[in-house]
């Protein structure tokens, strides 16, 4: 369960992208939207769920 945990209340969230390099360029608003959690999108729900088990 390195890339995703579940909610209390059954919801996968994970990281976003792009927030690991070349981020001089990036705006610091777009950086720390970037840093935020965010929910797995419904139409990679159901594998996401198969791959953890759930």
């Amino acid at each position: 369960m390195k890339r995703f945990k579940v909610t209390g209340g059954g919801r996968i969230t994970r990281r976003r992208a792009f927030k690991n390099h070349i981020l001089e360029k990036k705006t610091r608003t777009r950086k720390r939207r970037l840093g935020q959690m965010t929910e797995v999108d419904q139409a990679n729900y159901g594998q996401v769920k198969r791959q953890l088990g759930l």
